[in-house]
């Protein structure tokens, strides 16, 4: 990955808070939530203004620092690389939004915005509003966010409305984090501090112009950032998490590799040949994967910016290779943990706790297994709804 630091203009800042954030892992989990503190000192940093426009104080940042900044974020400790880039892809929304809307909502530059894709609400059109009832899973961070967002179905005097193709439209509907009740119900194996509980709204009143919905609108903004895939995006996020929390994992199997001797032993794990060799077919993996996930991020990003476009097939490899890169990670932080022994079994080892992460990143559908389908219908020139790529 870019190194951290040469990533203008949050990168020093970013790196000076790696070292606090890493030493908090135990008490992150243990809160099943990001300490506001913690989001307190993101936000000041701006990692939830990578992805804000410009027009509202934002960074604009090109995906290949995007990526940089959340696995160095996630290599320190995953939950708050999870929770940075929940909060910073959601603001997406702000490209979509009429600006006037888009300024109220980022109106604080330190503001934290997050949310659930997945149409699990119901919206009824009111006219010149909606109203909304819904409960959405995976609210990652939710308990820092001043406004939240939730996919809902729209109804219109009863009737479920639909997109051009026949399937049913739905809209991302933004509420003031006061009308969202936070439900506790994130008792999971891994990513526990994230604080992804389930959120929910009844009978909110959301006027249309703060929806979007990413599938039928065009951004308002016209940098290339906002013609990049926005599923592809969140995908990216997702790997870059899964990415650096690897990293962090084979940090942390060398360092106990040259410490630690097996009992009844004289050598220490690292003058074992076949932790040489598990270690560095582990690297080879890893490396290999984040790389042809980086040689997709610059073949969109160059869509993006010459051509204000991108193929089928770019997005495709796109989610390819952030999809590769998550489950690669997942094997990685496997073979860490499996080298780690005994020791890597206790809570006390944060070895457990990069297994236990990186399988949870594995089951998010922007990076699931059934993405290798979707690709895999476009790579075969099969009819292929590309509208979620």
């Amino acid at each position: 990955m870019k190194p951290l630091e040469s990533i203008e203009p949050l990168g020093h800042v970013v790196a000076m808070l790696l070292p606090g954030i890493a030493a908090r892992g135990d008490e992150i989990e243990e809160a099943r939530r990001l300490p506001s503190d913690v989001a307190q000192s993101l936000a000041r940093a701006g990692v939830f203004n990578m992805v804000r426009p410009k027009s509202l104080a934002g960074l604009e940042m090109a995906p290949l620092d995007l990526v940089g900044v959340l696995h160095a974020i996630a290599r320190a400790e995953a939950s708050t690389g999870w929770c940075a880039m929940i909060g910073a892809t959601t603001a997406i929304n702000a490209a979509y939004l009429p600006h006037d809307v888009a300024a109220e909502v980022y109106a604080d530059p330190h503001s934290i915005t997050g949310g659930v894709f997945a149409p699990m609400g119901r919206a009824d059109d009111m006219g010149d509003h909606y109203k909304v009832t819904g409960r959405w899973q995976w609210g990652s961070g939710s308990a820092n966010c001043d406004w939240l967002c939730g996919g809902a179905m729209v109804f219109k005097d009863g009737e479920l409305q639909r997109f051009a193709n026949g399937a049913p439209y739905h809209r991302m509907m933004i509420f003031p984090a006061s009308e969202v009740e936070l439900l506790d119900t994130w008792h999971v194996m891994g990513m526990k501090g994230t604080g992804s509980g389930d959120i929910a709204v009844r009978d909110a009143i959301v006027p249309k112009a703060r929806s979007v919905s990413l599938i039928a609108d065009k951004p308002v903004e016209q940098g290339p950032l906002y013609q990049f895939p926005v599923f592809g995006l969140l995908a990216m996020g997702v790997a870059s998490v899964a990415l650096g929390n690897a990293a962090g994992a084979m940090d942390e199997i060398k360092a106990l590799a040259r410490a630690k001797k097996p009992q009844g032993g004289q050598r220490t794990m690292a003058e074992r040949t076949v932790v040489q060799t598990d270690l560095m077919r582990a690297e080879a993996k890893l490396s290999s994967a984040e790389a042809f996930f980086r040689e997709s991020i610059a073949e969109c990003w160059e869509g993006a910016t010459t051509r204000g476009e991108l193929s089928p097939q770019e997005r495709a490899k796109l989610r390819l290779a952030a999809t590769h890169a998550t489950e690669t990670s997942a094997d990685v932080a496997k073979t860490a943990f499996t080298i780690g022994g005994g020791s890597a079994v206790y809570m006390t080892s944060s070895l457990q706790r990069r297994f236990r992460d990186a399988h949870v990143a594995t089951q998010h559908i922007a990076t699931a297994s059934s993405v290798y389908e979707l690709v895999g219908r476009v790579a075969l020139g099969l009819p292929t709804d590309t509208g979620m790529l």
